[in-house]
C-alpha cells in the first residue's frame, strides 16, 4: 500500500471522480461518492412480500418467478442513467461490480442468500461481446456473487441469435425479439438448482422471461430475477 502522502499527490494530478455525478472523490471513497450513494433511488423491493412487489406483476401469468428484485429505480437524466451509461458505453465495469456488491450485502441481510444456489447473468451474443469487450450483466453478477457469497457462472445461458436493440420496442415486439434466442449450455449444471438470473435493466421483462423459461425447461428448481435498475411502466 502506498503512503498516504503519495496517494494524495497522485490524486491531485489524476483526480478520481464519482461515476454518478463526476465530482472528485474524497479519501476513502471509491467509484461512487458518499453523497450520491445516499441519494440513489433505491427500490427496497427485497423487503416486500412477493405479492406486494410491483415488479413481480410483470411476470404474473407468463413465467413463475420466486423473487423479483431490482436495486434502483431508473429515472431519465438522473444518477442511475448516468451510472448505467458509464457501465455499458464507457467501459466502467466497476459500476456493475460495486452496485452488485452493495446489493448482495443488502440481500444477505434479508436472508435471501439462502434462496439461491447459483447466479446466471443474461448473456450477450458473441458478436456484441467481442465488440464491447465485456458483459455488463456479468459485472453486476460478479458483485452480487461477492456480496451474497454465492457462485456465479457466465456460461450457464447462451444467446444463439444476434437480435436488434430492445430500446424502442413495445412489450410484444420485445418478446418476439428474444423469445427463441436463449438456451442452457449445460442442463446438468442447473438441474435441481435455484437460479438467480441477472440483467442490467428490467423494463417489460421480456428478456428475463425468455431466460427463465429455458432454465425451467432445463430442470432448475425455481428461478429468481435481479437487476441493477427497473424502469417504470
Amino acid at each position: 500500500m502506498l503512503p498516504a502522502f503519495i496517494t494524495d499527490f497522485v490524486g491531485l494530478i489524476f483526480p478520481q471522480t464519482c461515476l454518478a455525478c463526476a465530482d472528485s472523490l474524497a479519501r476513502g471513497e471509491e467509484h461512487i461518492c458518499t453523497a450520491c450513494r445516499a441519494q440513489l433511488p433505491y427500490t427496497d423491493y427485497h423487503k416486500l412480500a412477493e405479492k406486494e412487489n410491483p415488479l413481480a406483476r410483470r411476470f404474473w401469468g407468463k413465467v413463475p418467478v420466486q423473487h423479483t428484485l431490482s436495486y434502483l429505480r431508473f429515472l431519465r437524466h438522473g444518477r442511475v442513467q448516468h451510472l448505467l451509461h458509464q457501465l455499458k458505453y464507457q467501459g466502467q465495469r466497476e459500476v456493475g461490480q460495486v452496485l452488485g456488491h452493495w446489493y448482495g450485502l443488502e440481500l444477505s441481510q434479508q436472508g435471501l442468500q439462502n434462496d439461491f444456489d447459483l447466479i446466471a447473468p443474461v448473456p450477450l451474443h458473441p458478436r456484441k461481446l467481442a465488440k464491447r469487450g465485456f458483459n455488463q450483466s456479468d459485472c453486476f453478477a460478479e458483485g452480487l456473487a461477492q456480496g451474497l457469497n454465492l457462485p456465479w457462472d457466465p456460461s450457464i445461458l447462451r444467446r444463439n441469435e444476434h437480435t436488434d436493440s430492445q430500446t424502442k420496442k413495445n412489450r410484444t415486439q420485445r418478446w418476439q425479439n428474444v423469445a427463441t434466442v436463449f438456451e442452457v449450455a449445460h442442463p446438468a449444471t442447473v438441474a435441481g438448482k435455484r437460479i438467480l438470473v441477472v440483467d442490467d435493466v428490467l423494463t417489460t421483462g421480456a428478456t428475463l422471461e425468455a431466460c427463465a423459461l429455458v432454465l425451467l425447461a432445463a430442470g432448475c428448481q425455481h428461478v429468481s430475477i435481479a437487476t441493477i435498475a427497473c424502469a417504470e411502466q
